[in-house]
């Protein structure tokens, strides 16, 4: 086993000791943006509701904290400098965007904390109003997010997009969400060697002095999209010193006991897993497909046997919802309170 680099390396793992052993992030957001009345069909996906309605960011937010989220993402997934230029907006209003994403999220954070609401989770589980430590995750999506063409559920970019034109495109924006007041950048839903390569030698070059979390997507169980090797993708997470904590996204809940397996192979980093809800995204049409879509009930019967496989961090992705993350939350809750 490898073990931990020194630095930011214990910030993770002491925010899930001090949440008993587990943490639990939040869930799906452009989904529940549109259930709350978003039109998302737009290349900015998610993060159009910066500029239309950052009032329905907020509450999403809001709704996830109340379901028992100790980590909320920003609505920055999908928000890039060349994706809002290319929208007509200046260089200068992108970065203010970028850095939009995190106000809402702190935002968020602020009210709950001032609110704490009866029907929260804090409330559920202590009988009374207790300051849950809340993370916030700048969120980054991949070089294919921003296509907009779903490659990133494939990976193939082409032979034209270089290690170099990978940390180009993402640098500015590394940038902006490090100095932006998050806790943590989350590079997410990651397809292939190349990309996750770029953004740890990002991370290093720009001596980025916040934590980050890697995590991949698979469609097997055994590889990342694109075919790269999962081993090999968790070994350059765990060869970067910023990198906190290795894992799993937008991945049928099926595969995931495997793929933290094989992680735990080769990292000692906290393994972080939040799958989507086991259908399948249809790039063409650009709408998600049922295949092997799983109730919310279902979804959590999974959680424990992650655990057991060496998962410490868990929440939901693509479909999944506020319902999703309670269920997970009072599963979790259960288990650290048996004997």
């Amino acid at each position: 086993m490898v073990s931990e680099s020194k630095g930011t390396s214990s910030f993770m793992t002491d925010f899930i000791q001090q949440r008993g052993g587990f943490a639990v992030i939040d869930g799906g957001f452009a989904t529940e943006l549109e259930r709350h009345g978003a039109d998302l069909n737009d290349p900015l996906w998610s993060a159009k509701c910066l500029i239309s309605s950052p009032h329905l960011v907020r509450r999403v937010h809001l709704d996830y904290l109340d379901a028992g989220a100790n980590i909320i993402a920003t609505a920055s997934y999908q928000a890039t400098i060349q994706g809002f230029e290319a929208k007509g907006f200046s260089t200068e209003e992108g970065e203010a965007l970028l850095r939009k994403s995190v106000e809402i999220a702190c935002e968020a954070r602020e009210i709950y904390y001032d609110r704490c609401t009866k029907d929260s989770w804090d409330y559920v589980e202590g009988g009374g109003s207790t300051r849950r430590p809340v993370l916030v995750a700048a969120s980054v999506g991949s070089y294919g997010a921003y296509l907009a063409d779903g490659s990133e559920y494939s990976g193939e970019y082409g032979d034209s997009v270089s290690l170099e034109t990978l940390k180009d495109f993402h640098r500015r924006r590394v940038q902006i969400l490090a100095k932006s007041g998050a806790d943590i950048i989350a590079f997410e839903t990651i397809p292939n060697k190349v990309e996750a390569k770029a953004y740890a030698e990002l991370l290093e070059e720009e001596g980025i002095d916040i934590p980050a979390w890697f995590s991949f997507n698979s469609k097997d169980g055994i590889n990342v999209v694109s075919g790269d090797s999962i081993l090999e993708c968790a070994s350059i997470a765990d060869s970067c010193k910023r990198v906190v904590a290795v894992g799993i996204n937008c991945t049928a809940p099926r595969f995931i006991h495997g793929l933290v397996l094989s992680i735990r192979k080769v990292t000692d980093k906290p393994v972080i897993v939040y799958p989507n809800s086991g259908e399948t995204y249809d790039a063409e049409i650009k709408q998600w497909v049922e295949s092997s879509g799983v109730r919310d009930e279902d979804f959590v019967s999974y959680v424990g046997k992650w655990r057991e496989a060496g998962a410490s961090l868990f929440g939901g992705c693509c479909r999944t919802t506020p319902n999703t993350i309670r269920e997970i939350s009072k599963v979790l809750s259960n288990k650290s309170s048996q004997p």
